[in-house]
């Protein structure tokens, strides 16, 4: 069965990049730091990115995150979602408009103008399809950033959470979690390393 998972990096003041991020500042001044997991030869390290980008169906993005990947310093062979890991998976974009063009990437991209919720159904079409094809359950994956998996746990859409706890305090940034209606989460998984305690959650509605 394909699941909606929201997973994403942060601070342990609760922050998903530093101060002041942009299209060529993606991560904020010091949010760097929260992807040095990513890049690490920890094998549990390895091991988390490895499973979380071979279980990726679809991925579903917002608009101010997609103008940093697609950016001329956003995403490469070399680095991107899951690069050197697995396939590419298909990439949904909510959006209010689609942009005037897409930086070549070999990337399947879909952009959506009709709201959050109707960019996950079009996610788990494509994921869903993605399983058939290949035999093996596969999800939709929220990547972010942090306003748009911030709406759609706030909108009941999210059935787990994985948080990739980074060991540095930014003081200010982009928050995760800035209110919203009480949600219980069931942990499922904690995974301790020198970079990072990664964290699994179920979501209760």
């Amino acid at each position: 069965m394909t699941r909606i998972i929201a997973d994403i990096s942060v601070s342990l003041d609760g922050f998903v990049t530093g101060p002041d991020p942009g299209p060529d500042n993606g991560l904020g001044t010091g949010g760097e730091a929260l992807h040095t997991w990513a890049f690490s030869d920890d094998p549990d390290d390895r091991r988390v990115l490895s499973e979380a980008t071979a279980r990726s169906g679809a991925v579903v993005l917002g608009r101010r995150l997609f103008d940093v990947v697609d950016g001329p310093q956003g995403w490469d062979d070399t680095s991107g979602y899951g690069a050197g890991e697995v396939g590419k998976p298909a990439f949904v974009v909510v959006t209010s408009s689609p942009p005037e063009a897409v930086r070549t990437l070999d990337l399947d991209w879909t952009f959506v103008t009709t709201g959050l919720p109707d960019a996950v159904t079009a996610a788990r079409e494509r994921a869903e399809a993605a399983s058939s094809e290949s035999g093996k359950d596969l999800d939709v994956v929220l990547m972010g950033g942090g306003a748009t998996i911030r709406s759609a746990f706030d909108a009941g859409l999210v059935d787990a959470l994985t948080l990739h706890l980074a060991p540095v305090v930014l003081g200010a940034g982009t928050p995760l979690f800035t209110g919203g209606p009480p949600r219980t989460l069931v942990q499922r998984r904690v995974i301790p390393t020198s970079t990072a305690t990664h964290l699994t959650y179920d979501v209760l509605r």
